[in-house]
């Protein structure tokens, strides 16, 4: 009965149009009085300690170094430095959208702004250059899922926070799955681009190729400073955010000087609005968090669960065609903050390892942000694309597929998660 009320108040909110954010918060109230315990002060407390994190400290710092980068001009200089490694092989362009996603992914942590950014840069030049622009759109967005999983993740900060796990060792846990997906997009992206007529740009000289590098080398470098940072237990995540907040404003005032004082109060608008979207919607899943675990609402999905908790395999397989129907029709934040409680218990008590359950259930919700009707990157590929919606759902479907593959591999072979976490450890 529990479930149901939880379910049914938390759907039927969304349904009525409530933003998730008060959707959860209802939810709770609704929770609150099926246990006969409602107290408006049990909801101002929870909303308070939702947001009262450390950790999360980081979101707004790894924000607002994304809107540095996209303002700063320093997200050119990367697709100038991919197009001198790879623009002249056949499908070029579509190589160069995938180095950049993946060096994104290490600037900002943040899918919908990498997409969004790489598609106005990259959509118009490889439009012109013949490329089918929602094949284009597709592909951007599908590299652009990297940047949860890769560091410095802000959905690995968010778990972290939910779920009590180390996002030091979410970070370094989802390096290679970050290179084996970025690998299998490049492979999938051979395939398909093989048979385009396409201009094929010149070979760079040696000459050209040190510029492009040289002038990328500063963006290239903020990645490699924060894994080491983090890694050296020199600074936490969230110290390695402000750190690099405090880079990449040097890198656009002082290095390239292509931001000046007076943009600066609306970049940390821009970045203070996303900022306030998410940790309104962490501090009211706190809300709902405190009363499913109140609810014992784990323990009843837990006796569900009871015939596979013998086998995880099984298990594995189970929770993760959830995250993947759930995700189809809710973001990742909500998703997360939803899941994250009910379903953490369940995997302690199965025994499996969290940080390798962080790394899985977050690919998990990523490609969810591919898929209709809410797909946010998919979204944010369609408008900064300037692509109808039904070529790109067309476009985006073999991508999903490698997508959905490389997570199964995941599940079947823990191993290419836990090895290089120990490895690197």
């Amino acid at each position: 009965m529990t479930v149901a009320v939880f379910m049914f108040s938390l759907c039927g909110a969304m349904m009525l149009g409530m933003p998730i954010a008060f959707a959860l918060i209802a939810c709770g109230i609704a929770l609150m009085f099926h246990l006969d315990m409602y107290d408006v002060r049990i909801l101002a407390q929870n909303l308070i300690i939702g947001a009262d994190s450390f950790a999360l400290m980081a979101v707004p710092f790894f924000l607002l170094v994304g809107e540095l980068m996209n303002a700063g001009g320093i997200s050119k200089r990367i697709i100038n430095f991919g197009m001198a490694l790879v623009g002249h092989i056949r499908g070029g362009l579509g190589y160069v959208a995938i180095i950049a996603a993946f060096i994104f992914a290490g600037l900002s942590g943040s899918a919908v702004a990498d997409t969004a950014a790489l598609c106005a840069i990259m959509i118009p030049m490889m439009g012109e250059a013949g490329y089918n622009k929602a094949g284009c759109a597709a592909l951007i967005g599908s590299g652009g899922i990297v940047a949860m999983i890769l560091p410095p993740s802000i959905a690995f900060i968010v778990f972290g926070a939910i779920g009590n796990v180390s996002v030091v060792k979410l970070f370094i846990a989802g390096i290679f799955p970050g290179i084996l997906l970025c690998s299998s997009l490049a492979g999938a992206w051979w395939y398909i681009s093989r048979k385009q007529q396409v201009v094929v740009f010149p070979k760079k000289t040696k000459a050209e190729v040190w510029q492009a590098t040289r002038e990328a080398s500063w963006a290239l470098f903020l990645p490699i400073l924060i894994m080491v940072g983090i890694k050296g237990g020199v600074v936490t995540p969230t110290e390695a955010a402000v750190g690099a907040v405090f880079y990449t404003l040097f890198l656009c005032l002082v290095v390239y000087r292509t931001v000046r004082i007076s943009q600066i109060p609306h970049i940390l608008m821009a970045a203070a609005k996303t900022t306030s979207v998410i940790m309104f919607l962490i501090a009211a899943a706190m809300v709902s968090a405190w009363l499913i675990a109140i609810a014992n609402i784990p323990g009843e999905v837990t006796e569900w669960l009871e015939p596979l908790m013998g086998n995880r395999l099984l298990l594995l397989i189970a929770i993760n065609v959830l995250v993947f129907v759930v995700g189809t029709a809710m973001d990742l934040t909500p998703t997360v903050l939803i899941l994250t409680p009910v379903l953490m218990p369940i995997v302690l008590k199965a025994g499996i390892d969290p940080v390798y359950f962080g790394v899985i259930f977050i690919l998990n919700n990523a490609i969810g942000l591919l898929t209709p009707p809410v797909g946010t990157v998919l979204n944010a590929a369609c408008g900064a694309g300037k692509v109808k919606m039904d070529d790109l759902m067309v476009q985006v479907v073999p991508y999903l597929i490698i997508e959905s593959g490389l997570l199964l591999l995941l599940i079947l072979f823990p191993e290419l998660v836990l090895v290089p976490l120990k490895w690197m450890s």
